[in-house]
């Protein structure tokens, strides 16, 4: 079993920037791939960034591609989502989640097993 922790949400304005952090503990972390999400009222939860076990490789949702940086400290059992450039379609509450497979490029919620509760991100204009 692997517990995600979530932190660093908060209100920022539109051009600002906000760092998130997920805290893992349970499991050797460097086994997870992992990944952001989100989720804003009224919409599903959409694939944001992946990175994998070692942080070799990362991905990008479209929208955030060029905004947004994943990266990973193992020794810190740490995820982060540096966000720039943040727009009031990024608000949302940001999920982290843990994928026991290597596989790239996993955007799909049911690829994760592991999630965090969340933190709200909201982008005033």
């Amino acid at each position: 079993q692997v517990q995600l922790v979530e932190s660093g949400g908060g209100l920022v304005q539109a051009g600002g920037s906000l760092r998130l952090s997920c805290t893992a503990s349970g499991r050797t972390f460097s086994n997870y791939a992992m990944g952001w999400f989100r989720q804003a009222p009224g919409k599903e939860r959409e694939f944001v960034a992946r990175i994998s076990r070692l942080g070799g490789n990362t991905y990008y949702a479209d929208s955030v591609k060029g905004r947004f940086t994943i990266s990973r400290d193992n020794r810190k059992n740490t995820v982060f989502l540096q966000m720039n450039i943040l727009k009031p379609e990024d608000t949302a509450v940001y999920y982290c989640a843990g994928d026991e497979y290597a596989v790239p490029y996993r955007t799909r919620t049911h690829d994760y097993k592991y999630w965090g509760q969340g933190t709200q991100v909201t982008v005033s204009s």
